[in-house]
């Protein structure tokens, strides 16, 4: 270390932007697909899987969250058990925003560490590699350092300084597991949302197309309940002859 001090100064804006990055994405990007596609307020919805973004972050394991996640997004957002457990375990696997972030961010870190300057060749080759190797992350705590390598070789920066990276993973890679796991939520929720908006559309067309047959003969009046009527009324006329009796 030639400069201790540049070098903790570095490592702390980058926690910052990964800090940072990371909020926007989970509490205004996630929320506002959300709200665009199903109109409704996602915010009582992320309050929904607290407990379970909780759990994400001191495990730093989206697989250990997932049976948690699934209760969660059941009980209190209303999701269905089928769509809960067909979509969160394949988005504990795939779905992996958190890990992209942190790719793209550690790999800039390290070529400005290193003095490189990067192309744009150089960025889009970070952002296809990042966005591939996430996907097959594996959702344990520091999972997303083997990968890191693959992109760092791809643009042909050193992967020594690996290792800077890992002093502070156990910060960053906790952030990056809440995101994943809140990315997988949403997911669940829009997908019960298009399933109830398909559902009641069927609905409404199945009403619409029952209507009334014109060659069946219209409905006639009961005789027993006619007869019954019959024998209530001249009831109450012998009740009017007998109290007007009673009463001379």
């Amino acid at each position: 270390m030639e400069n201790v001090g540049a070098l903790f100064a570095g490592l702390g804006k980058y926690i910052a932007t990964c800090i940072i990055g990371l909020a926007i994405h989970g509490f205004l990007v996630l929320p506002a697909i959300y709200f665009v596609f199903t109109r409704r307020n996602p915010y009582p919805f992320l309050g929904g899987i607290v407990t379970a973004l909780a759990t994400a972050f001191g495990t730093g394991s989206s697989s250990a969250t997932l049976p948690l996640m699934m209760k969660c997004v059941e009980e209190n957002n209303g999701v269905s058990k089928q769509i809960s457990r067909f979509i969160l375990p394949i988005g504990a696997t795939v779905n992996m925003d958190g890990a992209a972030f942190f790719h793209c961010v550690a790999t800039v870190f390290i070529a400005q560490l290193n003095d490189v300057s990067l192309n744009f060749t150089q960025i889009i080759t970070i952002l296809v590699a990042a966005t591939a190797s996430s996907v097959g992350t594996a959702g344990v705590p520091a999972g997303g350092i083997l990968t890191l390598t693959i992109i760092l070789e791809a643009v042909a920066l050193p992967t020594n300084d690996i290792s800077l990276i890992l002093a502070v993973d156990w910060l960053i890679d906790r952030a990056c597991t809440v995101l994943n796991v809140e990315g997988d939520a949403f997911g669940a929720g829009l997908l019960q949302f298009f399933v109830d908006r398909t559902a009641k559309k069927e609905e409404d067309c199945e009403l619409r197309d029952v209507k009334p047959d014109p060659s069946l003969p219209a409905p006639e009046g009961s005789p027993l309940l006619e007869k019954r009527g019959s024998k209530d009324g001249s009831g109450a006329d012998h009740a009017k002859v007998d109290l007007s009796e009673a009463v001379m």
